[in-house]
């Protein structure tokens, strides 16, 4: 595909209106709502996300993760803490997640600060991770460049071997972070791109909310 056929792509969008009058007044509730009617449709891994980080010399980099957890004091997600993304983090705490359910035209982009969730809740996600990604969280020195395929492999298997007749223990290296929202926005794709866009922004313990120009 051309430069040409990608500016004559277009699809008209319709659907439901989203207006300040129909949202919850709580975004967490809000976006528990969407979340699980995602679900329902059964939309592929409805819980993906696209986290952006910022490293110490303003560099930014999306990459996408899963969404493990969330609630009134935010949003878990699991990964290496010697990774990139790890060390975009302790450079920046500053991040933004999306989710784009394009089977129901929503959008939802959050953003605030991520700090380390504690050792034991780590622990306790690890401890139901599937036995192949627990070994792949001790095998992997993620980020890092690597001869070959083969010697990630060949560590997995020794792993496999040391952890053959005991439980795996969490990496002091691995672990998950919760971002604390600041802001939080619902697009919703309407007719003639004139999309309803919702902004939420944390006011002392409450939340503001504004309807934004498309």
């Amino acid at each position: 595909m051309d430069r040409t056929d990608l500016a004559n792509l277009r699809r008209d969008y319709a659907g439901k209106e989203l207006t300040k009058e129909l949202v919850n007044s709580d975004p967490i509730v809000q976006f528990g709502i969407w979340l699980n009617e995602a679900l329902s449709a059964e939309i592929t891994d409805a819980n993906a996300m696209t986290i952006s980080t910022v490293d110490a010399e303003c560099r930014p980099l999306n990459r996408v993760v899963l969404l493990k957890g969330f609630d009134e004091h935010g949003f878990v997600f699991f990964t290496n803490y010697e990774s990139k993304k790890g060390s975009d983090l302790a450079a920046n705490p500053n991040v933004s997640l999306s989710f784009f359910w394009p089977q129901l035209q929503r959008q939802v982009i959050i953003a605030g600060q991520a700090a380390k969730v504690s050792a034991e809740e780590s622990a306790s996600y690890f401890s139901m991770r599937p036995y192949e990604s627990q070994i792949g969280a001790w095998a992997s020195q993620q980020s890092e460049a690597i001869e070959s395929r083969a010697m990630l492999e060949e560590r997995a298997a020794e792993l496999e071997k040391l952890y053959a007749d005991r439980d795996i223990d969490c990496p002091e290296h691995w672990g998950g972070y919760r971002l604390k929202p600041e802001r939080i926005e619902f697009w919703k794709s309407r007719i003639g791109r004139l999309h309803d866009r919702i902004l939420y922004q944390r006011e002392g313990d409450g939340w503001s909310i504004t309807r934004l120009a498309p």
